[in-house]
Protein backbone atom coordinates (compact mmCIF):
# COMPACT_ATOMS: atom_id res chain seq x y z
CA UNK A 1 0.00 0.00 0.00
CA UNK A 2 1.11 3.54 -0.95
CA UNK A 3 1.91 6.07 1.70
CA UNK A 4 -0.94 8.17 0.31
CA UNK A 5 -3.24 5.32 0.59
CA UNK A 6 -2.14 4.19 4.15
CA UNK A 7 -2.42 7.97 4.68
CA UNK A 8 -6.07 8.16 3.65
CA UNK A 9 -7.33 4.78 5.26
CA UNK A 10 -6.26 6.39 8.62
CA UNK A 11 -7.47 9.17 8.33
CA UNK A 12 -10.66 7.75 6.90
CA UNK A 13 -11.03 5.08 10.28
CA UNK A 14 -10.33 8.35 12.21
CA UNK A 15 -13.14 10.52 11.01
CA UNK A 16 -15.10 7.52 11.51
CA UNK A 17 -14.43 6.91 14.69
CA UNK A 18 -14.56 10.49 15.42
CA UNK A 19 -18.26 10.27 14.02
CA UNK A 20 -19.20 6.93 16.13
CA UNK A 21 -17.86 8.99 19.19
CA UNK A 22 -20.09 11.65 18.60
CA UNK A 23 -23.50 9.98 17.73
CA UNK A 24 -22.90 7.32 20.79
CA UNK A 25 -21.29 9.18 23.46
CA UNK A 26 -23.98 11.33 25.42
CA UNK A 27 -23.07 15.07 26.18
CA UNK A 28 -24.38 16.75 29.76
CA UNK A 29 -27.42 18.78 27.81
CA UNK A 30 -30.86 19.39 27.45
CA UNK A 31 -32.72 20.29 24.44
CA UNK A 32 -35.62 22.41 25.13
CA UNK A 33 -39.07 23.05 23.30
CA UNK A 34 -42.28 24.18 23.28
CA UNK A 35 -44.35 22.25 24.91
CA UNK A 36 -48.55 22.05 25.32
CA UNK A 37 -51.11 25.15 25.94
CA UNK A 38 -53.79 24.36 28.30
CA UNK A 39 -56.22 26.65 28.51
CA UNK A 40 -57.11 27.52 32.01
CA UNK A 41 -61.31 28.19 30.67
CA UNK A 42 -61.49 25.10 28.58
CA UNK A 43 -61.79 21.58 29.54
CA UNK A 44 -58.79 18.89 29.74
CA UNK A 45 -58.33 15.97 27.73
CA UNK A 46 -61.33 14.38 29.33
CA UNK A 47 -63.75 16.67 28.85
CA UNK A 48 -64.12 17.65 32.78
CA UNK A 49 -63.08 21.70 33.23
CA UNK A 50 -59.98 21.87 33.76
CA UNK A 51 -60.66 24.46 36.77
CA UNK A 52 -63.62 23.26 38.28
CA UNK A 53 -65.34 25.09 41.48
CA UNK A 54 -68.36 23.69 43.75
CA UNK A 55 -70.13 25.38 46.65
CA UNK A 56 -69.82 28.75 45.09
CA UNK A 57 -71.40 30.26 42.28
CA UNK A 58 -69.63 30.68 38.86
CA UNK A 59 -70.05 32.44 35.70
CA UNK A 60 -69.59 31.82 31.96
CA UNK A 61 -66.76 32.21 30.31
CA UNK A 62 -65.35 32.80 26.78
CA UNK A 63 -61.86 33.20 24.54
CA UNK A 64 -58.67 31.65 26.25
CA UNK A 65 -56.90 31.98 29.09
CA UNK A 66 -53.66 29.26 28.13
CA UNK A 67 -51.25 28.50 30.35
CA UNK A 68 -47.90 27.21 28.66
CA UNK A 69 -45.39 24.49 29.38
CA UNK A 70 -41.61 23.83 27.62
CA UNK A 71 -41.05 20.40 26.20
CA UNK A 72 -37.43 19.11 26.78
CA UNK A 73 -35.17 16.27 25.37
CA UNK A 74 -32.07 14.87 27.21
CA UNK A 75 -31.89 14.40 31.00
CA UNK A 76 -30.93 11.04 33.04
CA UNK A 77 -31.36 8.31 31.15
CA UNK A 78 -31.57 10.00 27.54
CA UNK A 79 -28.90 9.61 24.86
CA UNK A 80 -28.38 12.89 23.53
CA UNK A 81 -25.57 13.15 20.73
CA UNK A 82 -23.60 16.33 20.06
CA UNK A 83 -25.32 16.95 16.22
CA UNK A 84 -28.70 16.80 18.19
CA UNK A 85 -26.98 19.80 20.42
CA UNK A 86 -26.02 21.30 17.97
CA UNK A 87 -28.97 20.89 15.40
CA UNK A 88 -31.13 22.50 18.57
CA UNK A 89 -28.75 25.25 18.36
CA UNK A 90 -29.14 26.42 15.15
CA UNK A 91 -33.52 26.25 15.99
CA UNK A 92 -34.54 29.65 16.94
CA UNK A 93 -37.66 27.77 18.98
CA UNK A 94 -35.75 25.62 20.93
CA UNK A 95 -32.44 26.35 23.53
CA UNK A 96 -29.88 23.98 24.88
CA UNK A 97 -28.73 24.08 28.20
CA UNK A 98 -26.67 22.15 30.95
CA UNK A 99 -28.33 19.13 32.02
CA UNK A 100 -27.71 20.18 35.99
CA UNK A 101 -29.90 23.39 35.06
CA UNK A 102 -32.91 20.78 34.99
CA UNK A 103 -31.33 17.52 37.10
CA UNK A 104 -29.59 18.45 40.10
CA UNK A 105 -26.49 16.07 40.51
CA UNK A 106 -27.58 12.23 41.28
CA UNK A 107 -31.14 12.81 40.68
CA UNK A 108 -33.26 10.78 38.40
CA UNK A 109 -35.15 11.76 35.90
CA UNK A 110 -38.69 10.07 38.25
CA UNK A 111 -37.37 12.48 41.04
CA UNK A 112 -37.26 15.64 39.43
CA UNK A 113 -40.76 14.47 37.61
CA UNK A 114 -41.82 13.76 41.18
CA UNK A 115 -40.59 17.03 42.95
CA UNK A 116 -42.25 19.29 39.34
CA UNK A 117 -45.74 17.48 40.55
CA UNK A 118 -44.90 18.86 43.95
CA UNK A 119 -44.98 21.99 42.82
CA UNK A 120 -47.30 22.28 40.40
CA UNK A 121 -50.15 21.12 43.32
CA UNK A 122 -47.95 23.75 45.40
CA UNK A 123 -48.81 26.44 42.72
CA UNK A 124 -52.12 25.59 42.06
CA UNK A 125 -53.42 26.51 46.51
CA UNK A 126 -50.89 29.36 45.83
CA UNK A 127 -52.99 30.57 43.12
CA UNK A 128 -56.52 29.86 44.16
CA UNK A 129 -55.06 32.10 47.65
CA UNK A 130 -54.11 34.42 45.34
CA UNK A 131 -57.23 34.55 43.08
CA UNK A 132 -59.74 34.86 46.31
CA UNK A 133 -56.90 37.42 47.61
CA UNK A 134 -57.64 39.17 44.76
CA UNK A 135 -61.60 39.23 45.02
CA UNK A 136 -61.48 39.39 48.77
CA UNK A 137 -62.83 36.65 49.26
CA UNK A 138 -61.51 35.23 52.96
CA UNK A 139 -59.49 32.23 53.71
CA UNK A 140 -57.66 30.23 56.44
CA UNK A 141 -53.79 29.89 55.95
CA UNK A 142 -52.80 27.00 58.34
CA UNK A 143 -49.35 26.85 59.52
CA UNK A 144 -48.23 23.08 59.42
CA UNK A 145 -44.96 21.69 60.90
CA UNK A 146 -43.14 19.60 58.16
CA UNK A 147 -40.82 18.16 61.17
CA UNK A 148 -38.36 19.06 63.69
CA UNK A 149 -34.45 18.92 63.70
CA UNK A 150 -32.69 17.05 65.92
CA UNK A 151 -31.07 19.63 68.76
CA UNK A 152 -33.29 22.00 68.75
CA UNK A 153 -36.32 22.82 71.36
CA UNK A 154 -39.04 21.44 69.39
CA UNK A 155 -37.66 18.19 68.43
CA UNK A 156 -39.38 15.78 70.56
CA UNK A 157 -42.22 18.11 71.12
CA UNK A 158 -43.76 19.51 68.10
CA UNK A 159 -45.11 16.76 65.55
CA UNK A 160 -44.97 16.44 61.93
CA UNK A 161 -48.50 17.42 60.80
CA UNK A 162 -49.44 19.72 63.73
CA UNK A 163 -50.80 22.82 62.87
CA UNK A 164 -49.55 26.06 64.61
CA UNK A 165 -53.03 28.01 65.60
CA UNK A 166 -51.24 30.43 68.57
CA UNK A 167 -48.25 31.35 70.42
CA UNK A 168 -48.94 33.00 73.86
CA UNK A 169 -52.84 33.19 73.43
CA UNK A 170 -51.80 35.15 70.22
CA UNK A 171 -53.49 34.20 67.02
CA UNK A 172 -51.34 32.37 63.88
CA UNK A 173 -52.20 34.16 60.99
CA UNK A 174 -49.73 32.84 59.12
CA UNK A 175 -45.87 32.59 58.31
CA UNK A 176 -44.88 36.04 58.98
CA UNK A 177 -46.72 36.48 62.03
CA UNK A 178 -45.58 33.08 63.70
CA UNK A 179 -41.89 34.33 63.16
CA UNK A 180 -43.00 38.05 64.84
CA UNK A 181 -44.49 36.29 67.71
CA UNK A 182 -41.57 34.20 67.88
CA UNK A 183 -39.35 37.14 67.46
CA UNK A 184 -41.03 39.23 69.93
CA UNK A 185 -38.99 36.87 72.82
CA UNK A 186 -35.43 36.72 73.68
CA UNK A 187 -33.42 33.42 72.60
CA UNK A 188 -34.02 30.87 75.89
CA UNK A 189 -37.00 31.62 76.07
CA UNK A 190 -40.19 29.49 76.93
CA UNK A 191 -43.24 30.04 74.78
CA UNK A 192 -46.73 28.13 75.11
CA UNK A 193 -47.38 26.92 71.42
CA UNK A 194 -51.21 26.28 70.46
CA UNK A 195 -51.84 23.43 68.08
CA UNK A 196 -53.94 21.33 66.37
CA UNK A 197 -53.59 17.64 66.47
CA UNK A 198 -55.79 14.70 64.96
CA UNK A 199 -58.77 17.31 65.49
CA UNK A 200 -57.68 18.47 69.03
CA UNK A 201 -56.59 21.14 70.68
CA UNK A 202 -53.55 21.06 73.00
CA UNK A 203 -51.16 23.65 74.20
CA UNK A 204 -47.24 22.89 74.24
CA UNK A 205 -44.42 24.51 75.91
CA UNK A 206 -41.40 24.70 73.38
CA UNK A 207 -38.17 26.51 74.18
CA UNK A 208 -36.44 28.85 72.14
CA UNK A 209 -32.28 29.22 71.32
CA UNK A 210 -30.79 31.68 69.03
CA UNK A 211 -29.72 30.72 65.28
CA UNK A 212 -28.36 33.37 63.05
CA UNK A 213 -29.12 36.21 65.32
CA UNK A 214 -32.98 35.18 66.00
CA UNK A 215 -34.58 33.34 68.52
CA UNK A 216 -36.53 30.09 67.15
CA UNK A 217 -38.08 26.61 67.93
CA UNK A 218 -36.37 24.53 64.98
CA UNK A 219 -39.32 23.56 63.40
CA UNK A 220 -39.39 23.20 59.59
CA UNK A 221 -42.79 24.35 58.69
CA UNK A 222 -45.34 25.25 55.41
CA UNK A 223 -48.29 27.28 54.72
CA UNK A 224 -51.41 25.41 53.95
CA UNK A 225 -54.48 27.09 52.81
CA UNK A 226 -58.40 26.25 53.90
CA UNK A 227 -60.40 27.63 51.43
CA UNK A 228 -64.55 28.12 52.10
CA UNK A 229 -65.30 26.28 48.74
CA UNK A 230 -63.69 23.93 46.71
CA UNK A 231 -61.08 24.25 43.32
CA UNK A 232 -59.92 21.52 41.49
CA UNK A 233 -57.70 21.80 38.99
CA UNK A 234 -56.70 19.30 36.46
CA UNK A 235 -53.50 19.18 34.37
CA UNK A 236 -52.28 15.68 34.24
CA UNK A 237 -48.90 14.82 34.27
CA UNK A 238 -47.82 18.71 33.84
CA UNK A 239 -45.32 20.00 36.78
CA UNK A 240 -43.93 22.95 37.56
CA UNK A 241 -44.90 26.16 39.16
CA UNK A 242 -44.95 28.50 36.28
CA UNK A 243 -48.50 28.12 35.56
CA UNK A 244 -49.79 30.21 38.86
CA UNK A 245 -50.90 33.36 37.05
CA UNK A 246 -52.80 31.67 34.79
CA UNK A 247 -54.00 29.87 37.11
CA UNK A 248 -55.24 32.56 39.07
CA UNK A 249 -56.73 34.08 36.33
CA UNK A 250 -58.82 31.22 35.75
CA UNK A 251 -59.81 30.78 38.76
CA UNK A 252 -61.22 34.85 38.97
CA UNK A 253 -62.63 34.77 35.04
CA UNK A 254 -64.86 32.14 36.60
CA UNK A 255 -65.74 33.93 40.32
CA UNK A 256 -66.26 37.11 38.90
CA UNK A 257 -68.24 38.51 35.88
CA UNK A 258 -66.05 40.28 34.45
CA UNK A 259 -65.26 38.43 31.94
CA UNK A 260 -61.63 38.97 31.28
CA UNK A 261 -60.75 37.91 28.11
CA UNK A 262 -63.42 39.58 25.81
CA UNK A 263 -63.05 36.44 23.82
CA UNK A 264 -59.59 37.26 23.02
CA UNK A 265 -56.93 34.24 23.08
CA UNK A 266 -54.61 35.20 25.56
CA UNK A 267 -51.80 33.02 26.87
CA UNK A 268 -49.16 33.94 29.63
CA UNK A 269 -46.94 32.17 32.82
CA UNK A 270 -45.61 33.23 35.87
CA UNK A 271 -45.10 31.84 39.47
CA UNK A 272 -47.71 33.57 41.94
CA UNK A 273 -47.61 34.42 45.62
CA UNK A 274 -50.42 33.75 47.65
CA UNK A 275 -50.43 38.16 47.55
CA UNK A 276 -50.47 38.22 43.88
CA UNK A 277 -47.16 39.16 42.79
CA UNK A 278 -46.10 37.47 39.80
CA UNK A 279 -42.69 35.55 39.60
CA UNK A 280 -39.77 35.29 36.56
CA UNK A 281 -39.62 31.63 35.07
CA UNK A 282 -37.48 29.61 32.77
CA UNK A 283 -38.30 28.88 29.45
CA UNK A 284 -39.88 32.14 28.42
CA UNK A 285 -38.45 32.01 24.51
CA UNK A 286 -40.22 28.51 24.13
CA UNK A 287 -43.11 29.66 26.16
CA UNK A 288 -43.84 32.67 23.51
CA UNK A 289 -43.69 30.22 20.67
CA UNK A 290 -46.31 27.35 21.94
CA UNK A 291 -48.22 30.41 22.73
CA UNK A 292 -48.23 31.85 19.09
CA UNK A 293 -48.36 28.29 17.67
CA UNK A 294 -51.68 27.58 19.39
CA UNK A 295 -53.06 30.84 18.23
CA UNK A 296 -52.54 33.11 20.92
CA UNK A 297 -51.99 36.91 20.59
CA UNK A 298 -51.48 38.44 23.55
CA UNK A 299 -48.80 36.98 26.34
CA UNK A 300 -48.90 37.87 30.08
CA UNK A 301 -45.25 38.18 30.74
CA UNK A 302 -43.53 38.71 34.14
CA UNK A 303 -42.21 41.61 34.14
CA UNK A 304 -38.92 39.82 35.49
CA UNK A 305 -38.82 38.00 31.86
CA UNK A 306 -38.43 40.98 29.89
CA UNK A 307 -35.16 41.13 29.15
CA UNK A 308 -35.37 38.00 28.17
CA UNK A 309 -38.00 38.38 25.56
CA UNK A 310 -36.20 40.67 23.42
CA UNK A 311 -35.58 39.74 20.17
CA UNK A 312 -37.54 36.46 20.51
CA UNK A 313 -41.14 37.50 20.35
CA UNK A 314 -43.08 35.56 17.69
CA UNK A 315 -44.85 37.77 15.11
CA UNK A 316 -48.31 38.42 15.90
CA UNK A 317 -47.91 38.54 19.41
CA UNK A 318 -48.04 41.04 21.88
CA UNK A 319 -46.53 40.67 25.27
CA UNK A 320 -47.85 42.30 28.16
CA UNK A 321 -45.40 43.15 31.06
CA UNK A 322 -47.08 42.29 34.06
CA UNK A 323 -45.66 42.57 37.99
CA UNK A 324 -48.93 41.63 39.96
CA UNK A 325 -52.03 39.42 39.79
CA UNK A 326 -54.28 42.57 40.12
CA UNK A 327 -52.74 44.36 37.88
CA UNK A 328 -52.84 41.57 35.02
CA UNK A 329 -56.70 41.79 35.61
CA UNK A 330 -56.52 45.48 34.96
CA UNK A 331 -54.35 44.86 31.66
CA UNK A 332 -57.20 42.71 30.77
CA UNK A 333 -59.27 44.60 30.69
CA UNK A 334 -57.67 47.78 29.23
CA UNK A 335 -57.08 45.22 26.23
CA UNK A 336 -61.23 44.86 25.95
CA UNK A 337 -61.69 48.46 25.86
CA UNK A 338 -58.80 48.62 23.46
CA UNK A 339 -56.48 51.08 25.84
CA UNK A 340 -52.34 50.81 26.09
CA UNK A 341 -50.93 48.15 28.65
CA UNK A 342 -47.32 48.08 29.54
CA UNK A 343 -45.31 46.01 27.21
CA UNK A 344 -41.75 44.41 27.44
Amino acid sequence: MSPRSLTLLIASAGAAAAIAVSVLVPVPYVILGPGPTLNTLGNDSSGRPLIAISEHPTYPTTGHLNMVTVSYSGGPGQNLNIFTALAAWLNPHRAVVPESELFPPGQTAQQTQQADTAQMVGSQQTATAAALTELHIPYQTQIVVVGAERGYPAYGVLRSGDVITAVDGTPVTGLSSLMTLIGAHRAASTLTVTVLRSDRTIHLRVGTRASGGRPVMGVVITERYKFPFTVTISVGDIGGPSAGLMFALGIIDKLDPLNLTGGNFIAGTGEITPSGQVGAIGGIQQKMVAARQAGATIFLAPAGNCSDTRGAVPAGLHVVKVATLAQAVDDLQAIKADEPVPSC
